[in-house]
């Protein structure tokens, strides 16, 4: 048999139940890779994509802001 241990109401501590002290917060603490024109151009052959230098520059000055804004 498990003993008890009665208390009084006034012994009792009430607190609110807060689910944010049981919910970890989510950290995205992360390296964020540089994106070289090589690697672009190699993906774009890969999927069979056409692109020029140009379009490659720009592609390449997009992502990197992107995952700067990340």
């Amino acid at each position: 048999m498990k003993k008890v241990l009665v208390v009084k109401s006034d012994e009792v501590d009430v607190k609110p139940f807060l689910l944010e002290r049981f919910i970890q917060e989510e950290r995205h603490i992360g390296v964020t890779k540089k994106v070289t024109k090589k690697e672009l151009k190699s993906l774009s052959k890969k999927i069979g994509l056409r692109y020029s230098d140009e379009e490659i520059a720009s592609i390449k000055k997009l992502i990197e802001a992107y995952m700067a804004k990340r």
